[in-house]
């Protein structure tokens, strides 16, 4: 056995590596390191990468998705329309220039505004029917942390979707607006809007 081929030098090459990762950037520009989390449930749901593109490698494995840089989970979000159906480049486009349009407004990394954005849409309680003798009955029950971001994401995209389509809105400026309130937790924001209407209905099936 070489020196190369120690647990020792395959720690260091680790640690290297790592050490590599945290110093990219995403897009060339924003950092990936220092991001705050404010919901302990979907932290770990939540996974901040340089890395935008990781051409489906995750497709074929179950729960794997959570893996996956939260940005692009949000690009391919922003692809689940008839317009944008397998755009990815355009997608992407998309994204990068809102986050400029974001970093512009609130002077901050506008990942962490994305992180934000997906915690306050994230529901916390959502209904489910169950059927009782042939009558259906709604029923509370409480959001799995990882649906809890999946459906944070689908809201964000809708929210992008209508404020841009057959408008004089372009598609980066209304995800900008869409993270931006969002983040701060405005209802009049559609995702925080859909996340509010949710808990309210389960909050009524109780």
């Amino acid at each position: 056995m070489s020196a190369e081929d120690t647990p020792e030098a395959d720690a260091d090459a680790a640690a290297e590596s790592e050490s590599e990762t945290a110093r990219a950037k995403l897009f060339g520009e924003w950092e990936i390191t220092d991001i705050e989390y404010a919901d302990p449930s979907t932290e770990r749901y939540i996974t901040v990468t340089p890395i935008a593109h990781t051409m489906g490698r995750h497709a074929d494995k179950q729960f794997k998705k959570s893996e996956i840089s939260i940005v692009e989970r949000l690009i391919n979000r922003l692809m689940q329309t008839d317009e944008n159906t397998g755009k990815k480049q355009l997608a992407t486009s998309i994204v990068t220039e809102a986050f400029e349009i974001v970093h512009e407004r609130t002077d901050e990394n506008p990942i962490q505004v994305l992180v934000s954005a997906v915690e306050n849409s994230a529901p916390r309680e959502e209904t489910v029917r169950l059927k009782y003798g042939g009558i259906s009955v709604p029923k509370a029950v409480d959001v799995a942390p990882q649906r809890r971001v999946d459906q944070a994401l689908k809201f964000l995209a809708e929210g992008v979707y209508g404020g841009s389509f057959k408008t004089t809105t372009s598609a980066a400026e209304a995800l900008a607006q869409q993270l931006v309130g969002a983040a701060n937790d405005d209802v009049q924001t559609y995702a925080v809007n859909q996340k509010e209407e949710k808990e309210r209905v389960a909050a009524a099936a109780r």
